[in-house]
């Protein structure tokens, strides 16, 4: 989540044109065919056995097929669109070239997750893609980059020519406010593109076995100067869920082919069904819903998300909601809290289909959204929306398991203001616009929540998981890979007006990979798990245990506080139990505010600086930092005595040493 701050972001130079995002490129061709490199987040799967989500699909690089374009990356730099590629590498096709995957088991339908380029004007582009099974030509897939390339500062806009948003916002490029600086600067356009991908879903024309070779292929034709290929996804469509004893939603006027709108016929089988204690039931088909679908005390089913797509334009309101709302759009939501919420209500087996395409943070166009207890959210497939599920408590008892969120231009799921007894468990998130998964303590704290055992890949702002504030949450199981800019793998925050940390937050068995961004207004490298008193002190019951921070950009652990509340609010009471560290770029641990943490049987290796980056509050007392580390014991690779209890070690920005690729420990 982020929110407005008086400051511009940016990592790095600025990108003067969207070819120039491509990124370092190196020339690659095969003369035979590979076998097939199933990866999770681009890793070796035996890596993250048994964390993250357990997904009906496989996942295949484009690095590792077979090519007569080019690979481009790897590249960790922001606003590059290897950067935002999973594994920070991908394949760039011109026209007439190809990338072919060979199947690692049988399956009837892929995911292909790519990039073209954007309008001169901003808008997007269609370009073809065709798609070939063991050299017979299949199917076109039309690409469109109409929900990709946003620009400048927060909250963005789809115009690459923009001036700035914020020119009395500090931006790095000329470290100045434009506004208030003679002569002003010159800012080179576009500025600061991002959020380069999408992705597609495509049904074959039947099931094909392992080892069928599936080709995409840029036509020579095409009008996109570049196609760049990120991944492939292969599965097994389930046979269509049927329910004959349900209301369903095409006796009551609903239309299958989308033509005609349908969320009328929707509400008339809900209330139908209340009526009688049915479900509702919506058959295979696309259906037409261009606003909020209100649910309470009610189960609503699909097919399956391949099966039943509910589909919707964004309509401009003709005045602003009362909630600020100036658009509005296809979703599931629950009855405000201010109203009592909703409960008892279910919501299974269906593709939610968006069409936001920019970011207006006042808009309510969430996939599901509302205040819903009691209720569960489970195989749902939610594209093209703002953010994927935004909960407004107070509320509670709500589970959200099985469900893919992807391309969001915010959140992935946010648990917000008062949301308690509640898992999130088993969904795949990608390319989200903020936060992959955030509870946000607002007004009310979040209490006794689980985020478990969820994969989120490449979220292109923010982090992959963040807690600001909340009473005894956890965060176990997890599998977090390849955030961008400002932000990182998992993070604590007191920020944002959240409620303190209370009780114990548990933060245990997780996985990140390739994770730590460049922090643009600091400059300097965040950790794979980062701590930020901003607000206030963060002295909850915090263990860290059993998580493993594989091939960091720059530190495993950070603990930072802004420099104006340096000498005010501490770290502490933290304690790393049981965990590994497998290559930092710089530090294992980096200490930027006073505070303590214990550490017991963490385990260092490839380590790219000083283990113990240790500036504390950067007074640098006599008596040594603000900071302490406290040694419980079996600790190895990093943690030596002399750096023991307090030594300053202070480097404000370390050279970086890009770390090996992880391995087996």
């Amino acid at each position: 989540m982020v929110r407005s701050t008086a400051g511009a972001r940016r990592w790095f130079a600025v990108v003067t044109a969207a070819t120039a995002a491509l990124g370092v490129v190196t020339a690659t061709a095969h003369a035979a065919p590979p076998a097939p490199v199933v990866t999770r987040a681009a890793l070796d799967p035996a890596l993250v056995a048994g964390r993250g989500a357990d997904v009906p699909f496989v996942e295949q690089e484009a690095e590792n097929a077979t090519t007569t374009g080019t690979v481009i990356g790897p590249d960790r730099t922001a606003y590059a669109l290897p950067s935002e590629a999973s594994g920070r590498k991908a394949v760039r096709l011109a026209p007439g070239q190809h990338v072919e995957f060979t199947l690692p088991r049988a399956a009837d339908a892929i995911t292909v997750r790519y990039s073209i380029p954007d309008a001169p004007g901003g808008g997007g582009i269609t370009a073809p893609l065709e798609v070939a099974v063991n050299g017979k030509q299949r199917r076109t897939m039309t690409l469109t980059s109409q929900y990709a390339w946003l620009y400048n500062q927060y909250p963005f806009t789809n115009d690459p020519g923009a001036d700035l948003l914020h020119p009395d916002w500090w931006i790095t490029e000329c470290s100045c406010v434009p506004a208030q600086t003679t002569p002003a600067p010159v800012v080179t356009k576009p500025f600061r593109p991002s959020h380069f991908y999408d992705e597609q879903r495509l049904r074959l024309d039947r099931t094909y076995r392992a080892g069928d070779r599936v080709r995409l292929t840029a036509p020579v034709g095409t009008n996109a100067a570049w196609t760049v290929i990120d991944l492939l996804d292969s599965e097994l469509v389930p046979a269509p869920h049927v329910n004959p004893v349900a209301a369903n939603v095409l006796l009551f006027g609903a239309d299958p082919t989308g033509r005609r709108e349908s969320a009328d016929a929707f509400d008339r089988a809900i209330a139908f069904a209340k009526r009688h204690r049915l479900p509702v039931y919506v058959p295979p088909g696309t259906f037409r819903v261009d606003r909020h679908v209100v649910v309470d005390d009610v189960t609503v089913e699909g097919a399956g998300n391949w099966h039943t797509v509910i589909k919707g334009r964004e309509v401009a309101l003709p005045a602003p909601a009362p909630d600020g709302s100036v658009h509005t759009g296809v979703g599931f939501y629950g009855k405000p809290a201010a109203e009592g919420g909703s409960r008892n209500v279910h919501l299974r087996g269906f593709a939610i289909e968006g069409d936001v395409r920019e970011r207006v943070d006042t808009d309510q166009v969430n996939g599901v959204g509302g205040a819903l207890s009691d209720s569960t959210v489970s195989g749902l497939h939610i594209h093209h929306t703002k953010v994927g599920l935004w909960f407004d408590g107070p509320m509670s008892n709500v589970t959200i398991t099985d469900n893919t969120v992807v391309d969001q231009v915010a959140d992935g799921m946010n648990f917000h203001t008062g949301v308690t007894d509640s898992v999130v468990r088993n969904n795949f998130f990608r390319n989200t616009g903020d936060d992959g998964l955030a509870m946000w303590s607002e007004h009310r704290q979040d209490a006794r929540n689980r985020f478990e055992r969820n994969t989120v890949q490449s979220p292109v702002l923010a982090n992959g998981i963040a807690l600001y504030g909340g009473t005894d949450n956890a965060v176990v199981g997890n599998l977090v890979a390849d955030p961008v800019r400002e932000g990182s793998g998992i993070h604590l925050g007191s920020r944002f007006g959240a409620q303190p940390f209370t009780g114990q937050v548990r933060i245990t068995d997780n996985t990140t990979v390739r994770a730590g961004t460049h922090e643009l207004n600091w400059k300097i490298g965040l950790g794979a798990i980062w701590f930020y008193a901003l607000e206030r002190d963060i002295d909850a019951d915090v263990r860290v245990v059993g998580d493993h921070f594989l091939d960091n950009t720059y530190n495993a652990v950070m603990l930072v506080s802004e420099w104006a509340v340096k000498d005010r609010y501490s770290i502490g009471n933290l304690h790393f139990q049981d965990v590994r560290v497998d290559g930092t770029g710089t530090s294992v641990v980096s200490a930027r505010a006073a505070g303590s943490a214990s550490f017991e049987n963490v385990d260092a290796r490839n380590v790219g600086a000083v283990p113990v980056n240790n500036c504390g509050a950067f007074n640098f007392p006599a008596t040594g930092s603000e900071f302490a580390l406290v040694d419980l014991g079996g600790n190895d690779g990093w943690l030596a005595p002399w750096m023991l209890p307090n030594t300053i070690t202070c480097d404000d920005r370390p050279a970086v040493v890009p770390p090996p690729a992880p391995s087996r420990w």
